[in-house]
């Protein structure tokens, strides 16, 4: 039993690669909003001038994790800046995490500087906890064109993001959870309605959260990049 859920794993990660090309990743540093240093992977696409998306982990998990889509957004013709959350694990202090998001503003300013991203073709897409610091970050900073929130929390320790979704008001957002992950479905039932954009939601019947989600169901993985390339205009 165990063997073919191996098996089925390393299919799905299959799926993800199938027709990506090795996309070129290279590290970048940056200055957070809050003044700290922030390393990243910058994944390029070879169409030259494009547009650019953020994308946060989960707590407790790298970078890395956005590799396969960072992979599949610059085969698309988006650029992609994957950075890892401020520690693995929760602060002691509640307010600590309040201001986790400036990380996030960070990235957003750093991509707006490139020469080769396009003006005004910015995205933001988080996991877990990293959705939820999207979501905040993306309601402060108007640059940001679309949201991708991947098993959203309404409150997670503290950072809620009604309010930020209702901040975030006319611009387009992606909402998505398997059904078998009770409280990321119950919260992007409630975010569905909140701003004045389109919602767009994903359900998949697939046990997992996060990151995992994504790697376990290629439909939520394709239509994440088919949604961007549509939002962030892709030319």
């Amino acid at each position: 039993m165990l063997i073919g859920r191996l098996v089925a794993a390393a299919v799905m990660v299959l799926v993800l690669a199938t027709d990506v090309a090795d996309a070129a990743s290279r590290a970048v540093t940056f200055r957070s909003a809050s003044g700290r240093m922030v390393s990243g992977f910058l994944t390029e696409t070879d169409r030259g001038l494009a547009p650019a998306v953020v994308l946060v982990p989960m707590l407790g998990r790298p970078k890395d994790d956005w590799q396969p889509i960072a992979d599949r957004l610059a085969a698309a013709g988006v650029h992609s800046l994957a950075i890892d959350l401020p520690s693995a694990s929760l602060p002691a202090d509640p307010q600590e995490l309040q201001g986790w998001h400036q990380d996030i503003r960070g990235a957003v300013a750093f991509l707006a500087t490139l020469s080769e991203v396009r003006p005004g073709a910015l995205g933001v897409a988080g996991a877990s906890l990293g959705a939820n610091l999207a979501a905040v970050a993306a309601a402060a900073e108007p640059s940001v064109r679309s949201l991708a929130l991947i098993s959203p929390s309404l409150d997670y320790r503290g950072v809620r993001i009604e309010g930020a979704m209702q901040q975030y008001g006319a611009r387009q957002a992606l909402l998505a959870a398997s059904v078998q992950d009770p409280y990321a479905a119950r919260s992007v039932r409630e975010l569905e309605k909140l701003g004045s954009g389109l919602r767009t939601v994903l359900w998949s019947s697939t046990p997992a959260h996060g990151t995992a989600l994504l790697s376990r169901d290629p439909e939520i993985a394709r239509t994440l990049i088919d949604w961007f390339q549509q939002t962030l205009g892709v030319e």
